[in-house]
């Protein structure tokens, strides 16, 4: 199961639309589309090592909205550590391209070490065709592609093999984290690993508190599903309901609950030059969110397409604050968090003094010849959380979270059903997150009631990459 919140920092997300899709082309067929020719020239360019090259390449190749929406900078920033996570990119497969509205083409690349990633790239559907934007995420390998032939550890080997697998990623300065494994309630794995802070040597600890990134965004759906479920709210009610001075009047008048949940809403992102010039100290409260995105206009008609929105999420938060009468962090903290024991959990403010609060640590802007060198993130933060991510938790207290999602205390909002008030039937469930020096992954797999938990305070993938390894594990031990 693929995460559906991976590296938010990324600037353009998209799913493709519902629309008539060839299936699985052959790779040849990228050669004749013009906008697969940006594609082949982008691996070219990414795979040459040559950060002059794959400069030109965004300089030349998107369009001047995305470049507007996330400069050259930080997306060489991004590129370079995908590079130094997965090496060299080949393209395996292409999945689908479509061309009935914009031009989208999907496919898998593997890394040289071993890692898939699934790429979606969108372009411009008049010629020359430009990228609008393109989305790199974690996945596992293809079904068409044979699994190793080495032996997965059996039940009783699983805790041992893992704490070597682990090592070896921190003797490499892979991973620094914690990392937490359990059947039912009880921990198979439960340890910690590298520094919290740096500067100061304080090691992590099974206590330590992490960013969460976008784990964080399902704290909103459900604080959204028990408004629902009250009936305080309807997932068809407009924005302008709630946010009647929401400075976009197409937003007020056609964006509902529905599509900002559901990413829907073609809302925009609050992650971009301005948010880039914002001092972070000066983003402490929901509302402090909303200028860095409410002046753009809608990226499309609202319910046509999905694409990522932290705006739209920020939004919710905005609306959870209108309507309980407090704020978005106090309605959490009593109505999620303190109902079933997470009292670690909460939007710490990162510039004021947490007891054993991890500090991020990125490679993002390191110059060329320090890849392994880690600065501190604190530039890239804001000092306090949003509805749309950025709040810290611990491995315990997510484990108590997973409890109460498989026990029914704590339930996510139905989207689709005849009853948009009713809750979603729990089977299952995905959710990851990160930015510059923050990853973190949270799996509960319903065949087994195992709960998966990676927290890390280094960029991703440092823990999606251990979360598909356990899970590919665990996947093997079910079927002995």
């Amino acid at each position: 199961m693929k995460h559906p919140v991976s590296l938010l920092f990324i600037a353009t997300f998209f799913l493709a639309a519902s629309a008539a899709i060839a299936q699985a082309p052959d790779i040849s067929e990228l050669s004749k589309l013009e906008g697969g020719r940006r594609v082949i020239e982008y691996f070219e360019a990414f795979n040459s090592g040559d950060e002059q090259r794959l400069k030109q390449f965004f300089e030349q190749n998107l369009t001047a909205e995305s470049l507007s929406a996330r400069p050259v900078a930080p997306r060489l920033d991004f590129h370079r550590q995908i590079r130094h996570d997965h090496r060299a990119l080949t393209v395996e497969q292409v999945v689908s391209i479509e061309t009935k509205q914009d031009v989208e083409v999907s496919l898998m690349a593997r890394g040289a070490t071993g890692t898939w990633l699934s790429f979606k790239f969108r372009f411009e559907r008049q010629s020359p065709q430009k990228l609008i934007g393109w989305q790199i995420q974690m996945s596992n390998a293809p079904s068409s592609v044979p699994k190793s032939n080495s032996r997965a550890p059996s039940a009783a080997e699983f805790p041992a093999a893992l704490a070597r697998y682990l090592d070896d990623l921190v003797a490499d300065d892979r991973f620094s984290g914690v990392v937490l494994v359990a059947k039912g309630p009880g921990p198979i794995f439960r340890k910690a690993f590298g520094l919290a802070d740096q500067e100061t040597k304080r090691a992590n600890d099974i206590e330590t508190k992490f960013n969460l990134g976008s784990i964080n965004k399902v704290f909103t759906q459900i604080a959204i599903g028990q408004l629902l479920e009250q009936k305080k709210i309807s997932i068809d009610d407009k924005l302008g309901k709630f946010l009647p001075d929401y400075p976009n009047s197409e937003a007020r008048e056609k964006v509902t609950i529905r599509h900002l949940l559901t990413m829907t809403s073609g809302i925009g992102d609050m992650f971009g030059s301005k948010f880039e010039s914002t001092p972070k100290k000066k983003l402490r409260s929901i509302k402090d969110f909303i200028p860095l995105f409410a002046d753009q206009a809608l990226a499309f008609e609202p319910g046509t397409r999905n694409q990522y929105s932290n705006g739209g999420y920020v939004l919710l938060g905005a609306i959870i604050e209108k309507i309980s009468g407090i704020s978005y962090y106090e309605y959490v903290r009593k109505n999620i968090f303190e109902p079933v024991g997470m009292n670690n959990t909460d939007s710490f403010e990162s510039d004021r003094k947490t007891p054993n609060m991890a500090e991020g640590y990125t490679t993002l802007g390191v110059a060329d010849g320090a890849a392994r060198k880690r600065r501190n993130n604190l530039d890239t933060r804001p000092a306090r959380g949003s509805s749309a991510g950025g709040g810290y938790s611990t491995a315990d207290d997510l484990l108590k979270f997973s409890l109460a999602l498989q026990s029914g205390k704590l339930r996510l909002p139905n989207t689709s059903g005849d009853d948009p008030r009713a809750p979603g039937k729990f089977g299952g469930f995905g959710f990851a997150g990160g930015s510059p020096g923050v990853n973190g992954m949270i799996e509960i797999i319903a065949e087994g009631g195992y709960t998966v938990i990676v927290l890390s305070n280094y960029d991703p993938p440092s823990a999606e990459n251990i979360g598909d390894q356990i899970k590919s594990w665990l996947e093997d031990l079910k079927k002995k």
